[in-house]
């Protein structure tokens, strides 16, 4: 029988909220969709992983990409954002790049628990959902995105990931 675990991507106060750091507007209007797949994902008593980055202050990742410092880890807009708050029961997951999966314990940790289904919110769509979804269909897991549940930085970007994702990589669009 299938055991799916629900993802929860980088919904962290320096993506979520205004005038943050490396802000997407988005994921403000997805936070009561994702809230509503936190609930269900319990109720049914599937896991509820958080996937989060966690920067160190000089992480290359910032220079190599572009990106302005962001999530450094252990300051405010490294934490999730309070209306998604992870209960103890949760999991959290810390990642350094864009895939939960690249130099993280996120496979193991599902293997662990004996999930083979994903299903994933979170922003942004078009760079850590879809490398996440990437790196999770490689490694055999039957992956949905919930196309409510997910923001992207710009709405042509968003829609070519969604795209990208279903024919592409065979991810199922819900």
């Amino acid at each position: 029988m299938a055991k799916e675990a629900l993802l929860v991507i980088d919904m962290l106060n320096d993506f979520v909220r205004e005038g943050a750091a490396l802000e997407v507007p988005e994921a403000r209007k997805v936070i009561p969709d994702i809230r509503h797949e936190i609930e269900t994902a319990r109720a049914k008593g599937n896991m509820v992983v958080y996937v989060c980055d966690a920067h160190g202050t000089d992480d290359k990742e910032f220079k190599k990409f572009g990106w302005p410092p962001h999530a450094i880890k252990g300051t405010e807009g490294a934490r999730i954002v309070k209306e998604l708050e992870p209960t103890p029961d949760d999991i959290v997951i810390e990642k350094t790049t864009y895939s939960g999966f690249y130099n993280t314990k996120l496979d193991e940790t599902l293997k662990k628990l004996e999930v083979d289904s994903l299903r994933l919110t979170g922003c942004v769509t078009h760079i850590c959902v879809m490398f996440t979804a990437s790196d999770a269909v490689l490694r055999d897991y039957k992956v949905s995105v919930v196309s409510d549940g997910v923001a992207g930085l710009a709405k042509e970007d968003h829609d070519a990931a969604l795209r990208i994702m279903k024919n592409v990589l065979g991810v199922k669009i819900v």
